[in-house]
């Protein structure tokens, strides 16, 4: 049909094709029609002369590392330069590591790796000729797993971990790189010519601005009780047809009686008809429309009651009516934390055992001191339940028989500690002797777990180092080998030590009272200046032995002085990790400690001496009476350069209601030159430590705890710098970044997906159908038709119009419009009586032909 009806015309056959990565132009259905907006040759697509696209002839590769060691991931690339390279962590533009490309080399290292690095990374590379990418799964073992805690899935790493072999298996539609999977990169197809003088270009969808396939708020975690309809829901927009599946432990999900999904086009639903802790997990849900596709991850826990605490109490500290409780905690929390334990006990002295009765269900730690109910004498047994949102478990194992003191049999622990020098044993295993609990701490070191011994049920606390390299446990048997030398009520003792390679142990005391300052701001507790004379007085004791051993702390601070229990006031000095034998004809220097609280010595790099532990107490004591650091900046740059130049003050406020004694205390301690320092001997004669020894305590006022609290928030932020780093990168990760070139298109999906995005391809299969008809219309001459009807089906449907058994060609009076949506029209502007005809829409895709008519009559 002519446009303009007024003569015959002929047009090229000809078609030029301006977007080198958009498929052939030639139609699939050989249909032949004419186009008068192009003329000329069919070329081949503008592709850049010359260029080569990136290509990974050596890929990335799998690899494991230990937490604290370098993460290394290396290729090799070809292409043409310049080549432009970006990372991803697990979908996301990494903000952490370093990354280079050095000729065709790429590499990107993480310089002390934890475990939040691990987890699948992809390096897209990309230049003018095309895009290519490959990715590679990195697994990092946390102390934890290293020292047996939990089980090690891989033989340990070497101390820097580089590409190493996969064993994953790539899906037998990816292309397969070595055991990594690689994208192959774009390249340019020629565009066949169109051989007939009548051909025409079949009309295909017009790539408008819909909607993008998108996630609408979805949920990162559901929690569900065991026995109840789990319903995991994700909505999403997107363009029909919208297909989506459900993947977990990279398995797609096949619907059963006892798990199904639900789709619609707008949203997926995985149901759960009666909820298991075996179904707790993390859900991925894959969603592709015909643009492009999108993954989500979401985690379910199945809450149940918790199991019993792994181990029955163990006593310890027995006097005559009270003693201390130790056990281990459940070993499963049934997903939901545990709240909370109940002790029980039962009278095992009367003729017949008694019934057990409640001591308490307001425990939140494991460990509790008995101080009433018990008589001197009687025998008890305890056992213990946790309790979590969900109910209580089930008792514990049952106790030994715990035989309470006579009155006149009362010893003080000091009294009765027998000290003994330690050899490190290098044919045990710690486990040999002891049974390993939960951990206590973790710090540079390594880590700190609860021990108990197999044979007396003794509570000790285990220091696990790391211990892999010569260095590391060179420090080890240091520390061990100076704690020989520190036996004193005031100094935590070292009972025993295993070197049982790859692991190195240091068995110590168990110090149940918790952190000095902890203890202070507790609601129950006395804060007074006669109160903090008493621990700095102990402390004194404490260091005033190591000194006359010649040994130095050097990393004095409020988190290393402890209580010994939970409602006495005696303390004890731990941590020897950085301690020093001073040795009178080689002069010691350091660069170690907390920005806080070690001397300008140590910042300038100057010989240390006895007096650099001085200058920590001095801290100590004006942070305990105060609530404040002397020398807090902004920053741990400006706080080094306070304490460098020993600028400091007493704040007005804060020493209101301390004496001028305490003062002159601290005076005599902050001071820049050491020579010039109090020793412990003078600071125990100093008059502070006597003012109140004959005063009423009682009438003392007590200090306020607001600013101490305040001094502890700040601290504990301090103490969590490696998970403030993760937090931080995280933060970024999380982050929309506006500048970035990389659309969520672009960004690799998991192999599994990957696998699932194929099933989902076949999924959307089908020939075009009319979700709308055209319908017969009538129009006065002159005026305008629009015959309308609405397509689906995928692959897109290419349409073709026919007036008549004649191909419709486009003029100023004549337009096809195929929209994104599938709505396809046809316009006929000033309509002439000749053009009264049936019109037919023709569909066509991979899977068949569909057609569609109406008539339209002029009138």
């Amino acid at each position: 049909m002519n446009g303009d009806r007024s003569k015959q015309r002929y047009v090229s056959t000809f078609k030029l094709q301006l977007q080198p990565s958009r498929p052939p132009c030639a139609p699939k259905n050989g249909t032949r029609t004419t186009d008068i907006r192009t003329s000329g040759k069919c070329s081949k697509p503008d592709s850049p002369k010359n260029l080569d696209p990136p290509v990974f002839i050596k890929p990335l590769e799998d690899c494991c590392a230990d937490e604290g060691t370098d993460l290394v991931l290396r290729g090799v690339l070809t292409g043409s330069q310049p080549i432009k390279v970006v990372w991803l962590h697990n979908g996301e533009r990494v903000h952490f590591g370093n990354s280079s490309l050095n000729g065709h080399d790429v590499s990107f290292v993480v310089r002390e790796c934890l475990p939040e690095d691990a987890g699948a990374y992809t390096c897209l590379a990309e230049n003018d000729a095309g895009r290519t990418s490959c990715s590679a799964a990195v697994f990092v073992r946390d102390f934890e797993s290293m020292y047996g805690v939990t089980k090690i899935p891989t033989s340990a790493s070497k101390s820097t971990a580089e590409n190493g072999q996969s064993s994953q298996t790539s899906k037998a539609e990816l292309h397969k790189c070595n055991g990594s999977i690689c994208t192959s990169p774009a390249k340019f197809v020629q565009q066949s010519p169109v051989s007939s003088p009548k051909e025409v270009i079949p009309k295909k969808r017009t790539n408008s601005t819909g909607p993008v396939l998108s996630f609408q708020n979805p949920p990162q975690h559901f929690e569900v009780k065991v026995g109840q309809t789990a319903n995991l829901t994700c909505s999403f927009t997107g363009s029909p047809p919208v297909v989506s599946c459900w993947i977990r432990n990279k398995e797609q999900i096949v619907d059963g009686p006892e798990l199904w999904t639900e789709h619609t086009e707008q949203s997926s639903t995985l149901v759960i008809a009666e909820a298991t802790p075996q179904h707790t997990g993390r859900y991925t849900v894959v969603v592709k429309d015909r643009k492009s596709s999108a993954q989500h991850t979401l985690t379910l826990s199945v809450i149940d009651r918790p199991e019993p605490p792994a181990s029955g109490p163990v006593a310890s500290l027995i006097s005559p009516s009270n003693l201390v409780l130790y056990w281990s905690g459940p070993c499963y929390d049934g997903g939901s934390a545990v709240l909370g334990y109940e002790l029980e006990l039962r009278n095992q002295g009367l003729s017949e055992a008694g019934e057990w009765k409640k001591l308490t269900a307001k425990c939140t730690s494991t460990s509790y001191q008995v101080s009433s109910g018990l008589q001197p004498g009687q025998e008890y047994c305890f056992r213990v339940r946790a309790y979590n949102a969900v109910g209580e478990s089930d008792p514990s194992p049952v106790s030994a028989v715990v035989k309470m003191e006579e009155p006149d049999s009362k010893k003080t622990q000091e009294e009765a500690t027998q000290y003994s020098c330690v050899t490190i044993d290098s044919s045990h295993k710690v486990t040999d002797h002891y049974n390993l609990h939960e951990k206590l701490g973790t710090g540079k070191f390594g880590l700190v777990f609860k021990l108990s011994h197999k044979e007396t049920g003794r509570v000790c606390a285990g220091k696990f180092y790391k211990g892999r390299r010569a260095k590391e446990r060179e420090a080890a048997r240091k520390e061990i080998e100076l704690m020989n030398h520190l036996h004193h009520p005031k100094l935590v003792q070292c009972l025993g030590a295993y070197d049982h390679k790859p692991e190195m142990v240091m068995v110590m005391e168990f110090i149940a009272g918790g952190e000095l300052f902890d203890r202070i701001v507790d609601d129950s507790f006395e804060y007074t200046e006669p109160g903090s004379v008493r621990y700095i007085r102990q402390i004194l004791e404490g260091i005033a032995f190591m000194h006359q051993q010649k040994i130095v702390h050097l990393d004095l601070k409020p988190e290393n002085i402890v209580c010994v229990d939970t409602t006495g006031t005696s303390i004890k000095i731990i941590d020897f990790g950085l301690a020093s034998k001073l040795d009178g004809n080689t002069a010691l220097k350091v660069m170690h400690g907390t920005a806080e609280f070690i001397a300008p010595e140590v910042i300038n790099y100057e010989p240390v001496c006895l007096a650099t532990d001085m200058w920590s107490i001095g801290v100590i004591c004006y942070i305990l009476l105060s609530g404040e650091s002397p020398f807090q900046g902004n920053s741990d740059a400006e706080t080094l350069a306070l304490v460098t130049a020993a600028q400091w003050e007493f704040d007005e406020e804060s020493f209101e209601d301390i004496t001028e004694e305490a003062q002159n205390f601290i005076s005599s301690l902050l001071n820049k030159d050491p020579r010039r320092r109090m020793s412990c001997e003078e600071g125990l004669a100093h008059p502070w430590m006597k003012k109140f020894d004959s005063e009423i305590l009682s009438s003392t006022k007590c200090l306020s705890k607001e600013k101490m609290k305040r001094f502890l928030a700040r601290q504990k932020w301090k103490k969590a710098g490696k998970a403030m780093l993760a937090l931080k990168r995280m933060a970024l990760l999380s982050k929309n970044e506006s500048s970035a070139t990389l659309s969520s298109a672009d960004l690799p999906l998991s192999p599994e997906a990957e696998d699932a995005l194929h099933s989902l391809e076949r999924k959307m299969q089908g020939p075009p159908q009319f979700t709308k008809k055209l319908e017969d219309q009538k129009v006065a001459r002159g005026s305008c038709a629009r015959l309308s009807c609405h397509l689906s089906g995928y692959p897109d449907p290419e349409v073709v119009w026919l007036c008549g058994d004649e191909p419709v060609e486009e003029s100023s009076t004549v337009q096809i419009e195929y929209d994104d949506d599938g709505c396809c029209t046809l316009i006929l502007s000033k309509v002439e009586a000749e053009d009264a005809n049936v019109y037919t829409c023709r569909a066509t895709n991979d899977h068949g032909e569909m057609l569609c008519t109406a008539k339209l009559t002029v009138l």
